[in-house]
């Protein structure tokens, strides 16, 4: 079982990594800059990990059927990589990533082609990406690689706390700045968490401020909407009042004025029988 164990930690591991050096060097050919992609310190992209031991594990048994690989393939990575983002988002106030650019995208979460990149990806997965890194393992004693796994796992574990310290810092740092520009805002949280120099100065070459710009650009204008909805409401629901006021107002004086007749009447009627 620990053996099973830290062999799949490993492929996770190693994947995580490629999936890093991929991000890199995508990003240095868009920005002509090196850019540390990622949450963690470390070198690794979790995600890509995550993503490929679930496509090892849930469909390897499909190698033979490339269609039915590929498609699961896109639908497996597809929901990992919206589910991160979302929650992400959720816990940080921030996106790592926004595809609200690309054509066929879902919320700027996954676009359509890095859906068809995930079934690319999961065909040569199977096939040959990880027969090629499994038979390398496997040449590894089994000993050396548990003990390798362990040590690395322990890294792995202390990088992600670090990491979610520090960027859980990013909202107290954005909180501390009294300014209504989302844009000023975000600028001044990069200047102040790169002057912090070391681990912060990694995260935030990591940290996509554009998108989470658009993020609190997103943010503050559906508040405003819904002020302004709220406030359109409460006057409409004023106008309602008073009309529905005015109203029973009317009301209740017809009826004292029916009552007052009525009782005016009935005076006169006892007055004319004393007589």
């Amino acid at each position: 079982m620990l053996n099973t164990i830290c062999l799949y930690f490993t492929l996770f591991i190693i994947y995580s990594f490629l999936g890093w050096l991929m991000e890199t060097i995508y990003c240095y050919f868009c920005t002509k800059k090196l850019v540390d992609r990622g949450f963690l310190i470390g070198p690794v992209c979790p995600i890509y990990g995550l993503g490929c031991l679930g496509i090892i594990v849930l469909l390897r048994k499909y190698h033979s059927d490339p269609l039915v690989l590929f498609v699961l393939a896109m639908i497996i990575c597809s929901f990992l990589e919206y589910f991160t983002s979302y929650l992400m988002e959720k816990l940080f106030k921030a996106r790592w990533w926004d595809y609200s650019d690309k054509k066929f995208n879902i919320n700027g979460r996954i676009c359509l082609e890095n859906i068809v990149a995930f079934g690319i990806l999961g065909l040569l997965l199977i096939n040959f990406i990880n027969p090629f890194f499994l038979s390398i393992l496997n040449k590894i004693n089994v000993n050396v690689l548990n003990i390798i796994a362990i040590v690395i796992f322990i890294i792995f574990l202390v990088d992600n706390i670090i990491s979610f310290k520090i960027i859980s810092g990013f909202k107290k740092v954005a909180k501390s700045i009294k300014k209504d520009s989302t844009e000023e805002i975000t600028t001044k949280v990069r200047e102040l968490l790169t002057k912090k120099g070391g681990l912060y100065r990694r995260l935030v070459s990591a940290f996509n401020f554009q998108a989470s710009e658009k993020l609190l650009k997103n943010i503050s204008r559906k508040v405003k909407e819904n002020a302004s909805k709220a406030l359109e409401f409460i006057d409409n629901s004023k106008d309602k009042l008073l009309a529905e006021k005015d109203e029973k107002i009317k009301e209740y004086k017809k009826k004292y004025s029916d009552l007052k007749k009525k009782f005016d009447k009935e005076i006169k009627n006892i007055q004319e029988q004393q007589k």
